[in-house]
């Protein structure tokens, strides 16, 4: 089963993203913030995570150091609107797979997620 944790405070992202991947099989869960995020995957670890970095309260990339820390197995994908390199090489090297700069194209992080559950 392929399944993807989709964490974004902007709900059009969320939705849009959302929509995308239940049209592609996955089963999705959503949550609008950091604190969101790790209780879903305390709940139920996903196969993959697509994190937005600028969030309110705990940013993308201390959400993506608590998950490293406790499931380093999960791959996960980061989002920023803002384009720092700062932040986002910072999440690179915490273990995120990639970044995308928003706004993104679609296909790309669609494909980037089904090449993950491809391998």
């Amino acid at each position: 089963m392929k399944s993807l944790l989709i964490v974004d405070d902007q709900t059009g992202i969320r939705l849009l993203l959302d929509e995308v991947f239940r049209r592609e099989g996955f089963v999705t869960r959503l949550a609008a913030n950091g604190m969101e995020a790790l209780q879903a995957v305390k709940d139920e670890v996903p196969g993959c995570i697509l994190l937005d970095m600028k969030m309110p309260g705990i940013d993308g990339v201390e959400v993506l150091k608590r998950i490293k820390s406790s499931w380093p197995e999960i791959p996960v994908i980061m989002m920023t609107a803002y384009g720092e390199i700062e932040m986002t090489d910072d999440a690179l090297e915490i273990g995120a797979l990639k970044y995308f700069t928003k706004p993104f194209d679609i296909y790309e992080v669609r494909d980037a997620v089904n090449a993950l559950f491809e391998n």
